[in-house]
């Protein structure tokens, strides 16, 4: 059974109503389109969990600076609505920009500090577009579970703070990084790569793992595993670094000896595609 598909607002709303009355959760799935396995695992969850899955497909122009990569961004609808058909997807909304942001539109979402740091600080203004369509998206939909890959795991954390900060009614789900085999983590963007610089790719993975292989065998000192990142992607022809950081998980901080929940995360250019990744560790007492 093919989804529904609406590209307006009361679509949306109206499928969702009948889908309450006849007592179903709602799980939402927000996505730029371009899907892949990391997109198909979060339906699957929702799928596990809720009884009406919502997927939206939106390419938001507000989260892309001036310079970066709106107008080629992949936007295979087709193929992506075969995808939700062959997961069971019940609704997908992929609605135009002028629905999203009409005219006369003025109110953003800021999620202070937390929108600032790490990709925020070379990709400024992209977590203000993000917390306002997904803000704009659990609006529309007013799902019960949103589901998020932790890729993006500053997204999640920007999400989450404020879901808690303005009260919003709806459980965020943080899903695990799909990878590939040779442990890229999967990406729209990965299409970008040509076949050097697919190879190159993986130190991102590679270097992560690395740290958290030092984390787990008792190292604590972050600036010193910050600097292992650096030298790991320096090293790698073809990469260019914008950042390696060890961060706290619940307040994006820099901490020099780790403790707790740490996100040891990368942003990579490798030609002109910037890449991401990071793992996400909680530590247990003790270590040098």
């Amino acid at each position: 059974m093919k989804p529904i598909t609406t590209v307006i607002v009361e679509g949306v709303r109206q499928a969702v109503a009948d889908a309450r009355q006849r007592r179903l959760s709602v799980g939402l799935v927000p996505t730029m389109g371009a899907l892949h396995a990391g997109h198909t695992s979060l339906i699957r969850a929702a799928r596990a969990e809720t009884g009406f899955v919502v997927v939206s497909i939106f390419v938001n122009p507000t989260q892309f600076g001036p310079k970066e990569d709106l107008t080629r961004y992949p936007r295979p609808l087709a193929d992506d609505l075969r995808l939700c058909s062959a997961e069971g997807v019940d609704l997908v909304f992929n609605p135009e920009p002028a629905t999203i942001y009409p005219a006369g539109f003025r109110t953003s979402v800021e999620v202070t500090g937390f929108q600032d740091v790490m990709c925020g600080a070379s990709r400024l203004g992209h977590f203000r577009g993000v917390a306002t369509v997904v803000l704009k998206l659990f609006n529309i939909v007013a799902p019960d579970v949103a589901y998020f890959g932790m890729k993006d795991a500053q997204q999640v954390r920007v999400i989450e703070q404020m879901v808690a900060d303005l009260n919003v009614p709806v459980q965020i789900r943080r899903c695990p990084i799909v990878r590939e085999a040779d442990g890229l983590a999967l990406s729209s963007r990965n299409v970008y790569l040509d076949p050097e610089q697919r190879r190159q790719a993986t130190a991102l993975s590679r270097a992560l793992a690395e740290v958290r292989q030092r984390i787990e065998a008792g190292e604590r000192d972050a600036v010193g595993l910050e600097q292992l990142l650096k030298e790991r992607i320096t090293a790698t022809p073809g990469a260019r670094l914008d950042y390696a950081t060890i961060v706290d998980y619940d307040t994006l901080e820099r901490v020099n000896k780790l403790h707790g929940t740490v996100l040891a995360a990368l942003a990579v250019y490798v030609g002109t595609t910037r890449l991401i990744d990071n793992v996400l560790v909680t530590l247990a007492e003790g270590g040098r």
